[in-house]
């Protein structure tokens, strides 16, 4: 079973989890080209037509999107259930994953731009930081209240919650901003972080987060392009930063979702 992803993805590090919580064996792949919108091999764009991490093959299936390929996961592999059996449970489990993946990803997204892209310098890098930090804080909150007294988010199981959370808080604790030592949310990241499944996924993260520092060559000679799409795009404007976007449309630096092939 092949897995093409990369390392920072918080879409692949939680499917990652996901198979080492289960045991599961898989291949990590990581495909040519990735951060350029072309040049990808047939073999991954035919398990991901959107050109997007993670791409999951298992014989000949192939499946595209991470929440998709839980979905899999789980039913291919139920023992241990990443949700329980109580359908107003799993709806809830679902909203917290489907929160995390579009909105609090683009504040992760967004401070990536600022700190290795070099997007944004000065006072508007700072205001672009502060609104993000201010985010993460409301989403923390909102976070602390799904989570209530429990040691999981559905309960006192590891779940389907917890490993799309994680990779998200970590994200965000890569550029300084994590939950206050001893509150809730920041005994449940220690918690859930001694899991071996999850440290392993997020050391491999921490490790590749050196190669983001040769981005902004790459991105003023033209080999790199990030992916403008969405609740990114959407953040990045009405967070004030419309002059990056001009810009990086200005100098092709940026491009969005690629024609589904």
């Amino acid at each position: 079973m092949i897995l093409y992803e990369h390392p920072l993805s918080p879409y692949a590090q939680k499917v990652k989890i996901a198979l080492r919580e289960k045991k599961v064996p898989f291949e990590s792949h990581l495909p040519m080209g990735l951060g350029t919108g072309s040049g990808y091999a047939d073999e991954f764009t035919k398990a991901s037509p959107r050109s997007e991490v993670p791409a999951l093959v298992d014989g000949d299936t192939r499946i595209f999107d991470s929440t998709i390929i839980l979905e899999y996961i789980d039913e291919k592999w139920p023992d241990p259930p990443l949700l329980p059996r109580d359908p107003a449970a799993r709806a809830r489990l679902r909203m917290i994953e489907e929160a995390m993946d579009t909105h609090y990803e683009a504040i992760n997204w967004a401070l990536g731009e600022i700190e290795f892209m070099k997007r944004a310098t000065g006072t508007l890098a700072a205001q672009l930081v502060g609104t993000a930090r201010r985010q993460c804080e409301s989403w923390w909150g909102w976070l602390t209240k799904e989570l209530g007294s429990a040691e999981y988010f559905g309960g006192g199981a590891f779940g389907r919650a917890d490993l799309s959370v994680i990779p998200y808080l970590n994200g965000s604790a890569g550029f300084g901003i994590t939950p206050a030592k001893g509150t809730t949310l920041a005994e449940w990241v220690t918690r859930v972080s001694a899991r071996p499944a999850v440290r392993q996924t997020a050391d491999e993260a921490t490790a590749s987060r050196n190669g983001l520092y040769a981005l902004p060559q790459l991105i003023e000679q033209g080999l790199f392009k990030r992916e403008y799409r969405d609740y990114r795009l959407e953040w990045m404007i009405k967070s004030g930063g419309l002059a990056v976007v001009l810009d990086g449309l200005e100098r092709k630096t940026i491009r969005f979702s690629p024609d589904f092939a």
